[in-house]
């Protein structure tokens, strides 16, 4: 299990905060904090503060207004993708707390609305880092699609819910022996799973291609959604709170600054373009890859000097739209996708390259079809800095790419779907060690970083309760936060923090 390690230079340390003169310029570098709440400094043990708020208050506030006002919440949110808004809807489904997102943008204006929709576990490693959070995610989301179902309602209407099953394909016979010890391994980590040789995958899907040699890993229980539907369906929720006076929505309104406490230097609220809110219980940075600069931003005159190396990992997404020439059934991957997703992580990888701008981008073969009917083709992975311009380049690529695998689409060319084309673009959180950043800022424990889930945050979201006779899951933070109505406290593993 991976830790947070602290760089600080000349640090007076106690067990309660990091707080020197800004002349001393603390440095505190996140390499790793997945599921982690042990911090060292300097190789030494950083103990953090156990308690740090008194017990939850319910907080009335006003709703959100074009016009600039004061606002006071219990959590403010920082970012509205998916992950967060489904915090935010945690929060007010298992607590009294009050809550805020803000946002310089709109839901699903980043990585989340570009993505594919896809929740599979077929590309997933057994035993590696991010299994335990993703394996508990994906029970989670089909547990609340069955809710959803409960309630009278269509989850393929209300989410663009599909259990369609998912393929991760091999074209060579190198390929294919990999295949079949990763199916073994799904197997044993509790999935159903399947290997199916080249004959037995033609049956599945007619016209992808993977030669003799080949075959794929089959996960018939996979998922996808549509995230847009996805996000409104838990926007619309959140939002029956907004009369109670505890959630509100500020949208188009970035966040200029920290409100800092005179007497403690606590961080109290944040300050945004139209608004001040402050925080009774805690703020959260998730604003994915802006999240490394925001944070940067908002410390610039604190005592503590934040660096979060997130980085946004450009990707594009071709989507033709009412496709009829054939049709998929299944979600598909090629292997060749874990590989990309790894080329900047594993230096030692034969598919090494440097992390900088401007690099060669990697493109693997993913096919979906949505709810509507369309192709949804992909994938790439580009450093390009915050660039969101399309790259007909990649486009071409992705198109050239795909027609690897579906012979059919050699016979159309690209130029034909001009009008039923569209191209997504999005931007990745990505961490160079692959892990996500997670955890609060020494110092200022109510104060909360979580981003670098690069293209796995829809699939590493916990989005509903979870009730059980000791404990009951409240944040949906995907490293475990949960609340404890017998203790009356939130825990973080082995981190506890009562409000």
């Amino acid at each position: 299990m991976a830790s947070v390690t602290l760089h600080i230079q000349s640090p007076p340390l106690n067990n309660d905060v990091v707080s020197l003169p800004r002349n001393h310029f603390p440095i505190v570098t996140f390499k790793t904090t997945f599921f982690g709440s042990s911090l060292t400094a300097n190789g030494k043990p950083l103990s953090l503060p156990k308690t740090f708020r008194t017990q939850p208050v319910i907080t009335s506030s006003s709703s959100s207004s074009s016009s600039s006002s004061t606002h006071t919440f219990d959590v403010v949110i920082i970012g509205a993708g998916i992950i967060w808004l489904t915090i935010a809807r945690q929060f007010l489904i298992g607590s009294d707390l009050s809550v805020a997102v803000v946002d310089k943008d709109v839901p699903c204006s980043g990585a989340t609305g570009a993505g594919q929709g896809y929740l599979w576990m077929v590309h997933q490693e057994p035993e590696s880092d991010t299994w335990d959070l993703t394996m508990r995610s994906y029970k989670l989301w089909q547990m609340f699609a069955e809710k959803v179902r409960a309630q009278g309602l269509d989850p393929l209407q209300e989410l663009g819910w599909k259990r369609t099953g998912s393929l991760l394909v091999g074209r060579t016979a190198k390929e294919a022996a990999t295949l079949k010890k990763k199916v073994k391994r799904l197997s044993e980590a509790g999935l159903r799973a399947k290997y199916l040789t080249s004959d037995a995958l033609r049956l599945k899907e007619p016209e992808l291609e993977v030669g003799k040699d080949g075959g794929a890993a089959f996960l018939p229980d996979d998922c996808q959604l549509d995230a847009q539907r996805a996000v409104a369906f838990i926007q619309k929720a959140n939002r029956h709170f907004s009369i109670k006076g505890r959630y509100a929505e500020f949208f188009h309104d970035p966040v200029t600054g920290l409100l800092r406490s005179d007497s403690s230097s606590e961080v109290e609220g944040v300050r945004t373009f139209k608004n001040t809110l402050y925080s009774k219980k805690a703020v959260i940075v998730a604003a994915g890859c802006w999240s490394g600069s925001l944070a940067h931003d908002l410390f610039r005159e604190s005592d503590i000097l934040l660096n979060v190396p997130v980085k946004p990992r450009k990707g594009h997404l071709v989507v033709l739209e009412n496709f009829s020439s054939f049709r998929l059934d299944h979600g598909l991957m090629e292997m060749g996708y874990v590989d990309h997703l790894h080329d900047a992580l594993d230096r030692k990888s034969s598919h090494s390259v440097k992390v900088e701008e401007g690099q060669t981008p990697s493109v693997s073969m993913t096919a979906t079809m949505d709810t509507m009917g369309n192709l949804v083709l992909g994938s790439s992975r580009q450093f390009t800095g915050y660039s969101t311009k399309v790259d007909e380049s990649i486009i071409n690529h992705i198109w050239k790419r795909a027609g690897e695998f579906f012979p059919k689409l050699k016979e159309l060319p690209l130029e034909d779907f001009t009008l039923d084309r569209k191209v997504r673009i999005g931007l990745r959180p990505y961490m160079p060690d692959g892990k996500p950043v997670i955890g609060p800022v020494p110092g200022l424990m109510n104060v909360i970083i979580a981003t670098g889930h690069e293209g796995g945050g829809l699939s590493m979201v916990i989005s509903v309760s979870l009730f059980s006779t000791e404990e009951k899951w409240l944040g949906v933070f995907p490293f475990l936060f949960f609340f404890s109505p017998s203790k009356n406290k939130f825990r973080l593993l082995s981190l506890t923090i009562l409000f």
